[in-house]
């Protein structure tokens, strides 16, 4: 189940509140200036490809697109078998900005999408069907966990992909990690 706990910047330990209906995190994220919503997920074969995935989500990918201008998309995937998974998830652990939206969505697996505005964090833990996106300039960090199982349409505007502009705050050390808010499932 998608889930948004929202934390004070001050106090870290536990959240302020916990949300777990999909409207109330649209109506909260929305308030933020946020993007969020639920796609209705596509059957589709265990051995898919991207092309694949990019195909059975071209109309909604293409009314993104013409929506916000962005240029490409693209699928990103990651599984607990990767050799570089503790890598790959340092990357997204600090608090960063970009200079365009950061639009995900879910096609499979779970991620956890910390948005710090404000005095507040909003940490979003996104699951299949779930697409967010995060103002540019929003400063943010991304936890994917020690066993990463996602799969992920992204956008972007700029053709070079994921760029970010760390802020060199350490508030993402403070708060709870993916383990802490992933619970069992």
């Amino acid at each position: 189940m998608t889930t948004l706990s929202i934390f004070h910047q001050d106090k870290p330990e536990s959240p302020e509140q916990v949300v777990e209906n999909p409207a109330d995190i649209a109506r909260l994220l929305k308030e933020q200036g946020v993007r969020y919503e639920r796609w209705p997920t596509r059957a589709l074969p265990a051995s898919v490809t991207s092309d694949d995935i990019l195909d059975a989500y071209a109309d909604e990918v293409s009314h993104l697109k013409d929506e916000s201008g962005f240029a490409t998309a693209d699928v990103v995937s990651l599984t607990p078998d990767h050799p570089d998974k503790a890598a790959f998830r340092q990357k997204f652990l600090d608090e960063h900005i970009h200079s365009e939206d950061e639009v995900r969505f879910f096609v499979h697996g779970k991620g956890l999408f910390y948005l710090h505005l404000g005095d507040k964090v909003y940490a979003v833990m996104c699951r299949q069907c779930d697409l967010i996106s995060v103002p540019s300039g929003t400063r943010h960090w991304f936890d994917m966990g020690p066993e990463p199982e996602f799969t992920c349409i992204r956008l972007f505007t700029n053709p070079e992909g994921w760029v970010a502009e760390f802020t060199g705050e350490d508030i993402a050390g403070r708060l709870p990690r993916y383990e802490q808010l992933a619970g069992g499932a």
